[in-house]
């Protein structure tokens, strides 16, 4: 059966993460959610909003803040298109999302982004440091997709 795209409610999305995503806590905001269907069973959410790393916030850039699947095969390739052709028919430039390092990105190249770097990410620092458990502590890699025509 084929996968469906479908919008989902942000609390609802939120929850999703909260009960399946291996390693992180759900985000607090969120601009749009979309949901994966198989059929008529849920297999996934993506959560989009603005980015986390303030450089990056110039208002044209939008973050895929989670990505969460139970494994159906080609789910997360899926919500990362959709969350892509989104964000472009909204006006974003580009559109961004980290992963650990240990994890290869392979829905992600499978999605059309290209590797962009890697990301602090061991801990939280400063001001804004979380006394709770956000993700683990391990660098990240930062992906990326353009809107074709955009230049650097």
């Amino acid at each position: 059966m084929p996968l469906n795209i479908k919008p989902c409610h942000l609390r609802a999305a939120r929850d999703y993460v909260g009960r399946y995503h291996r390693h992180s806590i759900p985000p607090v905001g969120g601009k749009f959610a979309v949901a994966c269907y198989d059929g008529d069973r849920l297999c996934g959410v993506a959560i989009c909003g603005r980015p986390v790393a303030r450089y990056l916030d110039d208002g044209l850039t939008l973050e895929i803040l989670r990505c969460c699947t139970d494994g159906t095969d080609n789910a997360c390739s899926k919500l990362y298109g959709a969350c892509c052709r989104i964000g472009f028919d909204m006006g974003y430039d580009r559109i961004i999302t980290y992963t650990l390092a240990s994890e290869t990105g392979a829905s992600l190249l499978a999605a059309g982004f290209t590797f962009d770097g890697i990301a602090g990410g061991q801990v939280w620092t400063g001001q804004r440091h979380r006394d709770y458990y956000v993700a683990p502590a391990e660098r990240k890699h930062r992906w990326m997709k353009r809107r074709i025509g955009v230049t650097p």
